[in-house]
């Protein structure tokens, strides 16, 4: 998703100007949406309708479907809440928003007095022709990027955001060259950023636990995009821990980050076995293991050197996640057996 503000003063063609700008990215087959910002109330809903009704009644979200669907919200949303919400909602290409000049996006500014360095071009709204737009909706494909916070790049020499997001505006860097992030985060609101092993790491874990439902039962045939949502979670008290894992008999060497997740997940997840609360040491041990199937593997479990007991379907789910965890950190060999020792 690709995202670019046009921004300036009253009466300067803002509107004008982004309407031309969605028709063209629309007429290249993009899927564009759009965001509207105002310094004065806008209203959604004409007075006396029935969903006003249900506004002046007291809801503080009221959902309108008829040949099209509209959220009226009765808050004012943080841009970044928006753009992700934006992705719940559709796979678009591009986000063209007009307004919210003070936020950190690629702008194409309107009036000479709101430059600013997140600018990328000026233009004159009302004297622009069709091959000028051509050239701007050009510019948009080349400098527009994604959530600042979302934006990682591994082997460009830069490791936040805001420091890749100006290297893009400037054109210095391309988003063919970030990495491929997978999944996308948000905690109360606030959009958090996963960089390449992270998001891989989440969405592999994900699908190794969703792998082992029966999806028909809900008339899923194919997993296309996959929703989570966590509420009132609570942040679990920090603890060290050590992973050591064993792949296929050998030693696998990784880093004090990758260790904490790798120790923290399998953690996590015989936590939820609901086995006796203080456990210093966990070990698990996937045997069997062909052609990168797990179903016909066996799987052993201890908590404090003592088995723990889990039927069929909780084993699927460990075998599954297990080796979807082990998956994300690129090992080159067949994996045939994962033993894994977690200790505090």
């Amino acid at each position: 998703m690709k995202i670019v503000s046009i921004v300036g003063k009253k009466n300067t063609g803002k509107t004008s100007l982004t309407v031309k700008v969605i028709e063209e990215l629309t007429k290249r087959g993009y899927n564009v949406a759009s965001i509207k910002h105002s310094h004065h109330s806008i209203e959604m809903d004409k007075e006396n309708t029935d969903t006003w009704k249900h506004k002046q009644a007291g809801a503080n979200l009221v959902v309108g479907v008829g040949s099209t669907t509209f959220f009226n919200v009765r808050q004012e949303m943080d841009l970044n809440r928006i753009l992700f919400l934006l992705k719940h909602m559709d796979e678009f290409d591009y986000v063209i928003i007009e307004g919210y000049k003070k936020y950190n996006y690629p702008k194409i500014i309107t009036s000479p007095d709101v430059r600013d360095e997140y600018t990328i071009k000026e233009v004159d709204s009302f004297t622009i022709d069709q091959k000028g737009i051509e050239e701007l909706a050009d510019l948009i494909e080349e400098r527009g990027h994604d959530i600042v916070d979302t934006l990682f790049a591994n082997n460009c020499g830069f490791n936040n955001g805001e420091t890749i997001a100006g290297e893009i505006r400037a054109g210095n860097l391309s988003v063919d060259n970030l990495d491929n992030v997978h999944s996308y985060l948000s905690i109360d609101g606030k959009v958090v950023g996963l960089n390449r092993f992270v998001s891989d790491y989440l969405k592999q874990n994900v699908l190794g636990v969703i792998s082992t439902l029966n999806l028909d039962d809900y008339g899923v045939e194919d997993i296309g995009k996959i929703e989570l949502v966590i509420p009132n979670a609570q942040r679990a008290a920090h603890e060290d821990k050590k992973a050591n894992i064993l792949i296929n008999g050998e030693k696998l060497e990784i880093n004090q980050f990758t260790n904490n997740i790798v120790a923290n997940s399998i953690s996590a997840m015989v936590k939820s076995l609901k086995t006796e609360d203080d456990i210093s040491t966990i070990d698990v041990e996937i045997s069997d293991i062909c052609c990168e199937n797990v179903i016909d593997a066996e799987i052993d479990l201890k908590a404090n050197g003592d088995v723990v007991a889990i039927n069929k379907f909780t084993r699927g789910i460990l075998k599954e996640t297990i080796f979807a965890i082990i998956s994300t950190l690129k090992i080159d060999d067949e994996i045939g057996s994962i033993k894994i020792r977690v200790e505090r």
